[in-house]
């Protein structure tokens, strides 16, 4: 179910979000910054974003790499800085007495004596919430930390490397500070929300945004069109992507089923992006055109983006970035396949094309020709299972 509908016209802005704050973003780890907007779309690189950090927990997965550090902490987070990253993705929730913290599922699992307890985040306060799996306090214990997996089966949420659960104000503190946030607002799709609630927890949000995020990149992001819609009419400094399936899964909110919906939706409400699965776009690569016409910024997630191969072609159908789990091994297959141009390669006058977006150099992957990467096009959706 969908999220009730806003009337955002009847919203005020918040009055703590300043109208001329700083960029919107930008980082030292861009060679030019970053701007993206719907009059002027422009990022000089292929971002590379970590997924909850270096990367999401699969815990029945065989592979060890996804079970490496806890997902959505301030370890994975700087974990993941250690590399040529530009932003890291994490999911954010307001408990009940009002503070943002970072968790993605809806409810947190837990085990006494036996039996598991259940307990939806946004109905714990701060201090419920922090006492769940390791404690920062030396000597304290936590309480035993679940998950449910989407088959439904309980597992113990046991990783290489813990770390305590985190709040939205100690990530602003605590991570390195040229790291980008993408920041997901989390909702979930059984509940119908109505508008005083959402309200107060954008407040609760945007006012640790404020206080904290300095000169740090932000990027808000939702799958609910409902609160996108909102967090951008409640603040102008940040831009807001709508998160997407792109239609591989079905919805009863229409404007989530597909990229065209996603568009309509982008130019509708002022919003200055999309953030799609990436089977998706690869199923419909001609929406991308729309969005391209559109002046909407586009990146990707999907377990896709974690070969290195799918990601190069992205690069080529001139996706401006992807959502990765694998942080190490994308970076590095980026680094090895395309390289900014320098003066050095003959290409210092041409650094910037007419679109703005910074030239690319493949070092070690061959150029497609403009036929090739057209039959590429038209296949790719016949070979994608949706």
């Amino acid at each position: 179910m969908a999220l009730k509908a806003v009337l955002v016209s009847d919203v005020p802005n918040l009055d703590q979000v300043p109208e001329n704050a700083s960029l919107a973003l930008y980082s030292t780890r861009f060679s030019k910054g970053v701007e993206m907007g719907r009059v002027a779309s422009r990022i000089p690189k292929f971002l590379v974003i970590g997924h909850r950090g270096n990367g999401m927990n699969a815990l029945q997965s065989s592979d060890r790499r996804m079970r490496a550090i806890k997902e959505n902490s301030i370890a994975s987070f700087n974990s993941a800085a250690n590399f040529p990253i530009d932003f890291v993705e994490f999911d954010v929730q307001v408990t009940k007495d009002d503070c943002p913290v970072i968790f993605h599922d809806n409810f947190i699992l837990s085990e006494e004596n036996g039996t598991v307890f259940e307990r939806r985040v946004t109905e714990l306060c701060l201090s419920e919430f922090l006492c769940y799996g390791p404690q920062r306090e030396a000597g304290k214990e936590g309480k035993t930390l679940l998950r449910k997996t989407k088959d439904g089966k309980i597992v113990r949420w046991d990783v290489e490397k813990d770390d305590p659960l985190c709040t939205l104000q100690e990530a602003f503190e605590q991570v390195e500070p040229s790291l980008g946030f993408n920041i997901e607002l989390k909702f979930d799709d059984c509940i119908v929300y109505e508008q005083d609630y959402l309200i107060n927890v954008f407040q609760a949000i945007l006012q640790v945004v404020l206080n904290y995020a300095k000169d740090r990149p932000i990027i808000f992001s939702s799958f609910q069109p409902d609160a996108a819609l909102l967090v951008k009419k409640l603040q102008s400094t940040y831009p807001v992507f709508f998160l997407t399936n792109g239609g591989t899964e079905l919805y009863h909110d229409v404007r989530r089923n597909s990229l065209e919906e996603a568009i309509k939706l982008c130019l509708e409400g002022g919003l200055q992006g999309i953030v799609s699965e990436v089977k998706g776009v690869f199923r419909n690569p001609g929406a991308l055109t729309k969005i391209k016409e559109a002046k909407l910024s586009f990146l990707t997630y999907g377990k896709l983006n974690n070969v290195a191969e799918a990601v190069y072609m992205q690069y080529l159908m001139g996706i401006e970035g992807v959502i990765v789990d694998l942080v190490q091994e994308i970076t590095e297959a980026v680094s090895d396949m395309i390289k900014p141009t320098t003066a050095e390669d003959g290409g210092d006058k041409n650094l910037l094309e007419g679109d703005g977006k910074m030239q690319m150099q493949v070092k070690s992957k061959p150029e497609f020709s403009q036929r090739e990467l057209s039959f590429l096009l038209k296949l790719i959706p016949e070979l994608i299972q949706i």
